[in-house]
């Protein structure tokens, strides 16, 4: 089937559905047709016959996804024009390049190349060199802070092992003194062109497998591929306030690019070590702090700790319960912006394992004034009624 034919064909017209139609939509409408149409049940019916294979063209196309939405790209792009018979490219008379060179780079506005979008849907050689920049790979690794770099933030030394040019070679794949060879299969394009039941597919190239050259001669090192592995240390920057177990994305420091293209990211995931007194909720800090029986029933004014400053005195008030929590403002973990959350102490009544003969008595004294309250009375009816 020729390019013509390929822009000029209303697949959905002839499988009598709308450009929106679902594949459920597609298939039911190609088997009924199919069923009309099929040889079997019209012998000696040319018209009926070459029907069917119109149908089975346009079934062939619609029911794949990516073929599908080539066929929907290339009829928006050339919907309007007209093939004229004779021209390279697939009998069109200009270049899909000059077409869009109102668009920097030869690309559409999403910045797609021109060439990777349409070249291997007619057939025609890729304007791309094999040999155009291509961005590094991303990396990733591990790091581990203690409870307060974690807060503050920290620089640390990152050892990293990545993929990056050769250095025996410079990334060429050949052996020193000689060089990569035009690849003569696919003439530096690093694709080739595959039938594929009328349509003309790109794919890499499997003499050069997609670069483009050929190495004749490969380079001892990394054996004809261009790559080796590299390692390196770099200086990373944790921000304040990084949680156990965030990643973090270090924009351009993962392996370098290839031919001139941008390095790729290095994301970095953040273990923290526990603290032995505080913990962490958000960006808040938590700390549990002891009182005795008679500072929560009578009222005190304690001290609680605060990670790397001074500690706070905090008033708690007479019957205070035990577990609950009191809030410093501004004393937690660094946020994004800057700001700090908070302190969250929580009280914990002490019980004391000894105690003299003075403090039984007036424990037993204060047992005996509540003698006829019966602090359990409810809880016990409660589950009675279940």
């Amino acid at each position: 089937m020729s390019t013509k034919d390929f822009i000029e064909k209303d697949y959905y017209k002839v499988l009598g559905v709308p450009k929106t139609a679902t594949q459920d939509e597609i298939k039911k409408s190609y088997r009924k047709l199919a069923r009309q149409y099929h040889p079997d049940a019209n012998r000696g019916d040319a018209e009926s016959e070459e029907k069917f294979k119109e149908i089975s063209e346009a079934y062939d196309v619609l029911s794949d996804e990516k073929r599908r939405k080539e066929y929907d790209d290339a009829r928006s792009l050339f919907g309007g024009a007209r093939p004229r018979g004779g021209a390279q490219g697939g009998g069109f008379g200009f270049d899909l390049g000059d077409l869009f060179g109102n668009q920097p780079g030869g690309t559409t506005g999403t910045g797609e190349r021109i060439g990777d979008l349409f070249g291997g849907l007619f057939g025609g050689r890729r304007q791309q060199s094999a040999r155009r920049p291509r961005r590094g790979t991303d990396v990733e690794t591990e790091v581990t802070l203690t409870f307060g770099d974690a807060l503050d933030g920290k620089t640390v030394p990152l050892r990293l092992t990545s993929e990056a040019a050769c250095p025996t070679c410079r990334g060429t794949g050949a052996k020193t003194g000689t060089v990569p060879r035009v690849c003569p299969r696919c003439e530096g394009t690093g694709q080739e062109s595959r039938n594929a039941g009328g349509f003309a597919f790109s794919e890499p190239c499997r003499e050069c497998h997609g670069r483009g050259l050929v190495v004749d001669d490969p380079c001892t090192t990394c054996h004809g591929s261009g790559r080796a592995q590299s390692t390196r240390t770099i200086q990373a920057r944790i921000p304040a306030g990084v949680a156990d177990g965030q990643r973090i994305r270090l924009k351009a420091k993962g392996a370098p690019g290839e031919n001139g293209g941008p390095s790729g990211d290095l994301y970095v995931v953040v273990h923290v070590t526990p603290h032995k007194v505080f913990g962490r909720s958000g960006d808040n800090l938590t700390v549990t702090v002891p009182v005795t029986f008679p500072e929560a029933t009578l009222g005190a004014e304690i001290k609680a700790p605060v990670l790397g400053g001074q500690p706070v005195t905090l008033r708690i008030p007479a019957g205070t319960p035990n577990g609950r929590t009191f809030r410093v403002r501004g004393k937690g973990a660094t946020r994004r912006d800057g700001t700090k959350g908070d302190l969250l102490v929580t009280v914990e009544v002490q019980v004391p394992e000894h105690i003299d003969d003075t403090t039984r008595e007036a424990l037993e004294k204060i047992r005996a004034s509540n003698s006829g309250d019966d602090l359990r009375s409810e809880l016990l009816r409660s589950a009675r009624e279940g």
